[in-house]
């Protein structure tokens, strides 16, 4: 179950700094999702052994004070709709000003947890002055300074608490797939063509409708769950600002999947939007298969199909290695195709190598070519294992782990991928000390 914290407020109180500073806390999903929300930000947490998405919902700066206004309560309504808990920031420096009044009016007659947080309280007169936030009538608040981290652990624990408790619920296992895209990309005609109309929801899962629901689909020698977010295609009450509201569907659905089908719109090319969802898909170590939709409208000549690829796989390099697919969802044209490229990426997904291959393998892989010296030392890799983890995962054993730098680490992740069959599934490469 996919858990959001966001957070709210208007520019310049201090959002951002408080997004890095628990985003960091655990140094895997950090990311930057520029382009597709005007500086807002997606993010990992994790405190006492509880980990949950953390939205940091951008600040607008408008010429007109009224748009401005209207822009920041149309992003405090989708961040009430869509997270289970709330982070109002308001900056102690300013005392209450009267966007921070608007916010609070809204918040104050939602049925959601609302954390009040009073930023840049970094001394004992700042401390009193913090109680001048008492007015917006939202009960208690954390005084924190997001800049020295100071009030950051009490604020969290209350987080923590606030979240929904994890229900074990019974759901098959199976892989689950999720069908991801930009807006009107043909998301859900994709969903009827692979399902007609015999829909067969094994469970919602327990909780909110917010959550994802699974369809089973167990036809033709294929098995698995279709992972749909619950009111995915229902038009939520403010989905005018669709950006922000697809990405953070997106979020929660690849979260609660094995395999991603990236849908892409071929009457517009990859654009930021798709770079940055596939980013997540990365992040998230989830196995993924580009899916170009509505192939029917291009005009074709014999090299289209080639430019198309070779154009997606510049923009998505280092990572190339991913099946690409050009299909037409509503004529259901290479449908099954699709199912085919699901099997062979859950395949790959689950491959297990066994050591003894592995150091014949990569050993002499290394011993071709050996890390370069660093600062005159020499990096000896002895053994390689894999990690019995749920994503491909390697443990390279050396002396010097540290000196072991990103270029060398993706020429043994491109010779693994030349030797073993992982297409569609990114592969996580550790060096740990012998």
């Amino acid at each position: 179950m996919s858990r959001i914290v966001a957070i709210v407020g208007r520019p310049n109180v201090g959002k951002s700094t408080l997004f890095n500073r628990l985003t960091t806390s655990r140094e895997a999903i950090v990311d930057e999702v520029s382009g597709v929300t005007r500086d807002r930000n997606y993010g990992v947490s994790f405190w006492n052994g509880i980990d949950f998405s953390v939205i940091d919902t951008g600040g607008y700066v408008q010429n007109s004070d009224d748009i401005f206004e209207e822009e920041i309560n149309k992003q405090v309504l989708l961040a009430i709709e869509e997270s289970d808990v709330i982070l109002f920031m308001v900056d102690v420096t300013c005392g209450i000003h009267d966007l921070d009044t608007s916010v609070a009016s809204l918040l104050r007659r939602v049925d959601k947890k609302v954390l009040l947080v009073v930023n840049k309280v970094d001394n004992g007169e700042r401390l009193m002055d913090a109680n001048e936030f008492y007015n917006l009538g939202l009960g208690d608040y954390f005084p924190l300074s997001s800049m020295n981290g100071s009030g950051t652990g009490e604020l969290l624990d209350e987080v923590v608490k606030s979240l929904p408790r994890e229900e074990p619920v019974q759901i098959p296992d199976l892989p689950r797939i999720a069908i991801v895209g930009r807006p009107n990309v043909g998301k859900s005609s994709l969903v009827n063509s692979l399902l007609g109309e015999e829909r067969n929801i094994v469970t919602p899962v327990a909780g909110t409708t917010r959550d994802s629901i699974y369809t089973r689909y167990n036809k033709f020698q294929h098995d698995f769950l279709l992972v749909d977010t619950a009111g995915l295609r229902k038009k939520g009450k403010v989905s005018e600002d669709i950006e922000f509201y697809s990405v953070m569907r997106a979020v929660k659905t690849i979260e609660n999947s094995d395999i991603c089908l990236l849908l892409i719109d071929a009457t517009r090319g990859i654009e930021s939007q798709d770079l940055n969802i596939m980013s997540l898909i990365q992040k998230n170590n989830k196995g993924m298969i580009v899916l170009v939709n509505k192939w029917d409208l291009i005009e074709k000549e014999n090299n289209t199909t080639n430019l198309f690829e070779n154009d997606i796989k510049e923009k998505t390099a280092p990572f190339t290695d991913y099946p690409i697919l050009f299909i037409s969802a509503i004529n259901k044209q290479r449908i099954h195709k699709v199912l085919e490229l699901v099997d062979q990426v859950n395949k790959n997904r689950n491959r297990k190598i066994s050591t003894s291959e592995l150091n014949e393998v990569m050993l002499q892989v290394v011993k071709n070519n050996p890390p370069p010296a660093l600062k005159g030392k020499y990096v000896k890799i002895k053994y390689v294992t894999q990690l019995p983890i749920y994503t491909p995962a390697f443990a390279f054993f050396c002396n010097l782990p540290q000196y072991v730098k990103d270029p060398y680490k993706r020429y043994l992740e491109n010779r693994m991928r030349e030797k073993f069959e992982f297409t569609g599934v990114p592969i996580r490469i550790f060096f740990r000390k012998k």
